[in-house]
């Protein structure tokens, strides 16, 4: 894959934006309320539709699996860069060299508290838009009483007849 570096590098940037105030303060999703707030800088800046859809989908999808790495290369790359970041996925494919130098520059300090921190505190006002998504996995562990419901149990109690 040879992604083009401008619109991955907005990507990875802003990726995980919808997890902070102001950015999301709409009921949906945080990849969708990063992914609109990265529409609305690229779109004032210039960039064309067709840059602007990569990126947003990029976003979008980060946290999807299955779906990014069957998509362009911009989408792809930004989904394998946040789980090699976020659960080392494809660690082992890189220089131990440079991950020393990539550590040393950007130190990951306590990351994986960190991370979760901002995690949940960027979803846990917002439950409901988590609901089939890996979101979902971090509230069930670090917000008492969260539960999501199965979709078995949405079915089952949808209002129509049966």
């Amino acid at each position: 894959m040879e992604p083009d570096p401008e619109l991955l590098y907005l990507a990875a940037m802003f990726h995980d934006t919808g997890l902070l105030k102001p950015f999301s303060e709409v009921e949906q999703r945080f990849e969708v309320d990063g992914a609109d707030h990265a529409r609305k800088f690229l779109l004032e800046r210039g960039f064309s539709t067709a840059a602007t859809d990569t990126v947003w989908a990029a976003i979008a999808l980060h946290t999807t699996p299955g779906i990014p790495s069957k998509m362009g290369a911009e989408i792809a790359t930004t989904n394998l860069g946040v789980l090699t970041d976020v659960l080392g996925v494809g660690l082992d494919w890189i220089d131990q060299d440079q991950i020393k130098e990539i550590v040393g520059v950007h130190p990951r300090e306590d990351f994986k508290s960190e991370f979760l921190k901002a995690y949940v505190d960027g979803n846990k006002d917002r439950p409901d838009t988590t609901h089939g998504t890996v979101n979902a996995d971090v509230l069930e562990h670090f917000v008492p009483g969260f539960r999501r419901p199965t979709t078995v149990e949405l079915m089952l109690g949808n209002p129509w007849p049966n």
